[in-house]
């Protein structure tokens, strides 16, 4: 088999069946070799960012490693800022790039970029593969790096030759015989080019024993202990012990916006997300709280603000997989390094059980008093007119949580964390780290594959529905049961806040008056679409698009 071949090979040997990208020159070996073949699947997504974007949202719904594909030169560089939306969110994706000949590389070849250069700061790890011996050990380490320990992106760019060159027999025996050398080496995992590599981590014994005492003590004292769940949680797949932990110790959980679905939204114990965008209950449960188990989260500004002063009052014992993470942001008073699951799964029988009644209906009380003004706000009569708010809402009220739902970013992002109601993990998908405008249409197609028949939303702001509006036609392709809720309110809301609080009302280039029409937009791309201005248009359309087939947009005209 040639190059293109093996890598197909290894794609269906690490379980992928399906990758989304899009062909050029450099790369159209790999295209003939998928074409002979029928194990693995190519979705061909309108731009190379919407196939990065799919490929995160297929990872982050079905837990596996999402594959996406792009030529040399603007393919390439056009993956950019998908691969830093899922290193900066912990998101495993396997980026596959071809690059000019190797006799070409280093002399501005057309359409020559060194995209592993470029990549470097915005991946796990990344490789340069010239050589066609090194091709198979390179793809394996991929899967290693990208799934294992803190998840991540890696890049894989492959010299054009490389993929025609021929990958003989004596080549594939010494492979193996090399592979069973490094499996031996002393219970030790060896990257591609030998080093010792730690692509899974897990707390040494001793450090837990050491982690158990402190915690333990700590929390004995505590009289007001809170849970923090981040997004390591849903990557350890740590929900049930996290439940187990908080019944335990009883007390409340709340969460950063990559730990949504951890807990329940309409949980006993759940207060909220934390921070600037949080809940009332959460934060301030936070200010109050005098022990902080801080589980898969690395404290990032929007969760902490002012860092001296946040959660000043408690002792704070974290639980991350990367021991970069510990102390990093926030002091703590005891950490522990590993997989969230694995570490509560060791720590918990040595943690005492307690009660905190009075704490825990402080908490409840006031997510409570929280929930009844939402309910009084969704329900009031005296006003017909729609926001982000009350449709995120309406998508929790008309879905009952069954769906999975994506989101752009913007204020209609932050609607949907605070009013949508996430039963359980990979339910809400959403780019937080980084704040990617046009994330949420191909993550919403990148789900749609990975669950077939799940109905999936997508819910945009009309200034992020302009970024990768053209993927609407991906999902007409394929019929895709994705509904897109854009709230248009013709402008940058968020933007446009920040300009009101901060620059005296000098508002500038956060308004559009080009008065695009997205219902036309749409269905151009092969979608039906239909713009609605009251609530009671709004609930009708969205139990329309709910219960038809394939895609449907859904404008919502806010005021």
């Amino acid at each position: 088999m040639n190059g293109s071949e093996l890598v197909i090979e290894c794609l269906r040997e690490h379980g992928t069946d399906l990758v989304f990208g899009y062909p050029g020159a450099t790369n159209l070996a790999l295209y003939d070799a998928m074409y002979r073949q029928t194990a693995v699947r190519h979705v061909l997504t309108a731009h190379e960012q919407g196939a990065a974007h799919a490929a995160d949202g297929y990872a982050r719904a079905t837990g596996r490693v999402g594959v996406c594909m792009a030529t040399s030169g603007p393919g390439a560089t056009n993956l950019v800022t998908g691969i830093a939306t899922a290193m900066m969110d912990s998101v495993p994706i396997i980026a596959i790039t071809c690059n000019v000949t190797v006799d070409s590389i280093g002399k501005d070849s057309f359409q020559e970029i060194d995209i592993f250069g470029i990549t470097l700061p915005i991946t796990k790890h990344n490789f340069l593969v010239k050589d066609i011996r090194e091709l198979r050990g390179v793809m394996d380490a991929a899967y290693a790096i990208a799934a294992g320990g803190r998840p991540g992106p890696v890049l894989v760019d492959i010299a054009r030759d490389v993929t025609t060159a021929e990958w003989t027999d004596e080549m594939e025996t010494a492979y193996r015989e090399s592979k069973r050398a490094d499996e031996n080496h002393d219970g030790r995992v060896l990257s591609a080019d030998g080093n010792e590599d730690a692509f899974g981590v897990t707390a040494h014994k001793s450090d837990l024993q050491q982690a158990a005492r402190t915690f333990r003590n700590v929390l004995r004292r505590a009289k007001k202990p809170l849970i923090l769940v981040g997004g390591g949680c849903i990557a350890s797949g740590a929900e049930e012990i996290v439940q187990e932990l908080a019944a335990k110790i009883d007390a409340p959980i709340c969460e950063t916006l990559m730990g949504k679905g951890v807990c329940s939204g309409t949980g006993d114990r759940y207060l909220g997300m934390v921070g600037m965008h949080g809940t009332h209950a959460a934060n301030a449960a936070v200010a109050e709280c005098d022990c902080l188990l801080a589980l898969g989260i690395r404290f990032s500004e929007r969760v902490t603000g002012n860092r001296p002063d946040w959660c000043s009052q408690a002792k704070i014992l974290q639980i991350d997989i990367d021991p970069a993470e510990i102390n990093k942001n926030v002091a703590v008073t005891a950490g522990a390094v590993g997989d969230v699951r694995e570490v509560l799964t060791a720590l918990l029988p040595e943690i005492p059980g307690q009660t905190h009644a009075a704490w825990m209906m402080n908490n409840t009380k006031r997510r409570a008093e929280e929930l009844t003004a939402q309910r009084a706000f969704y329900e009031d009569k005296s006003t017909i007119a729609l926001s982000s708010r009350w449709v995120a809402m309406l998508l929790d009220d008309v879905t009952g949580g069954n769906c999975i739902v994506t989101t752009e970013v913007g204020q209609h992002q932050m609607d949907i964390a605070q009013n949508y109601r996430v039963h359980s993990p990979r339910q809400l998908l959403t780019s937080g780290g980084l704040g990617t405008m046009g994330y949420g249409l191909p993550a919403a197609i990148g789900a749609a594959f990975g669950y077939p028949g799940t109905r999936v939303i997508n819910v945009a702001g009309d200034g992020c529905f302009r970024m990768n509006m053209n993927e609407l036609s991906v999902a007409a392709k394929y019929r895709l049961p994705i509904v897109e809720v854009v709230c248009d309110n013709h402008g940058l809301e968020m933007v446009r806040h920040w300009q009101h609080v901060y620059y005296n009302d000098r508002y500038y280039q956060t308004s559009f008056e080009d008065h695009a029409d997205y219902v036309k937009i749409a269905e151009a791309l092969g979608v039906p679409a239909v713009r609605v201005a009251t609530r009671e248009d709004a609930r009708a359309a969205l139990t329309r698009a709910l219960a038809k087939d394939g895609p449907m947009v859904i404008v919502c005209e806010l005021r």
